[in-house]
């Protein structure tokens, strides 16, 4: 008498000659007897092949076969286009239709063509916003399995990825590989505009904006527009008077680390940005290319009322309160009003008394 798992995989000639061997589970249909059995391990969790190294379990030899290759470092499929090797025939497959432009597999909603079933599988979520992976620290849901991996090394502190030259460690690799660049100095992006070069593509897009000029990022308090959401998060800081960074120093406190890099200069007496023309240095970039106005002339700021121009932004601003007559510096004493803080501090003089020249 056969079992009753022997009773599910027999193959009956009332099916069709291709595939006579049914699966009486989900009545799925194989051709072989063979082919069935591997099938039937699905429905019965069985595993019977192990790997002897570390103690995994597969439902099929060549499953092991394939496994063991992360073990030995076999890659025995190569890519005749750029010599990458493979551990499967499927990944090199895959692989083929980077250098091919091949996407077989299209959308049906969007019309968005991948090069893999399993891209597009995850894509149709955005359309079903399907999240099917739980977190079961904070229930926060993801599309994809693989995104919620990752998401767990946040509450559990992993970062499995590490720099073998300064040994930083990542919770993934991609921001190692990035990291690296900062070692061999690898810049993979270029712009194509002016032709700078990026060690990341995300800071290639970055830069892109300031060529196209579009600034996506509003500021809900003031509506001021900004390139990346970055920049708007150290701009918010001026509204909500945040100083999260501190010099040592003297404890004065600053907006951004950028700041507190330009102002620990004052105590160091480092000036690395040096003028090509007359040798001066200076502090800051920035500092650096105004000044390089006096040499070439330029004055790229222009008052829309009179078209005079100026090298700084700041002189601009000024000279625009002749225009408008905006007064916003008070004196604590008379309450007279002044456009410049310049104005108002040699007023102050004749309050104070103070004779600052003499004759």
């Amino acid at each position: 008498m056969w079992s009753q798992r022997e009773d599910r995989i027999l193959c009956t000639s009332t099916l069709t000659e291709e595939k006579p061997c049914k699966c009486e589970v989900c009545n799925e249909s194989f051709s072989t007897k063979g082919t069935l059995t591997m099938h039937m391990r699905i429905h019965t969790g069985e595993k019977p092949f192990k790997c002897e190294v570390c103690d995994k379990r597969f439902t099929q030899s060549g499953t092991l076969t394939m496994h063991m290759r992360t073990h030995n470092a076999e890659k025995p499929f190569k890519c005749e286009v750029c010599n990458k090797l493979f551990t499967q025939s499927g990944n090199l497959n895959k692989h083929m239709r980077i250098h091919t432009g091949e996407k077989p597999f299209k959308c049906e909603v969007c019309d968005k063509m991948f090069t893999q079933s399993g891209d597009l599988m995850i894509h149709t979520r955005t359309h079903t916003g399907e999240k099917p992976y739980t977190c079961e620290v904070c229930n926060k849901k993801f599309t994809r399995s693989g995104d919620l991996s990752m998401h767990m090394r946040t509450h559990t502190g992993e970062k499995p990825f590490k720099c073998e030259v300064c040994d930083k460690k990542f919770c993934k690799r991609l921001p190692l590989d990035m990291h690296m660049r900062t070692h061999t100095g690898e810049k993979l992006f270029r712009c194509d505009v002016c032709i700078k070069m990026f060690s990341a593509s995300g800071n290639l897009k970055k830069h892109m904006m300031i060529h196209t000029g579009e600034k996506q990022f509003k500021c809900e308090v003031c509506y001021k527009l900004f390139n990346t959401s970055e920049t708007l998060m150290i701009h918010m800081r001026i509204h909500t008077g945040e100083k999260q960074f501190k010099c040592q120093v003297c404890n004065k406190m600053f907006h951004t680390r950028g700041n507190l890099t330009i102002h620990m200069r004052i105590h160091t007496g480092e000036k690395p940005f040096e003028c090509e023309v007359c040798h001066k240095t200076f502090t800051a970039r920035g500092h650096l290319t105004i000044h390089m106005r006096i040499h070439t002339g330029e004055k790229p700021f222009t008052c829309e009322v009179c078209n005079k121009t100026f090298a700084v932004n700041g002189n601009l601003i000024k000279h625009t309160r002749l225009h408008t007559e905006y007064k916003q510096f008070r004196c604590e004493v008379c309450n007279k009003m002044f456009q410049r803080n310049e104005t108002l501090m040699i007023h102050m003089r004749m309050h104070s008394g103070e004779k600052t020249f003499k004759w």
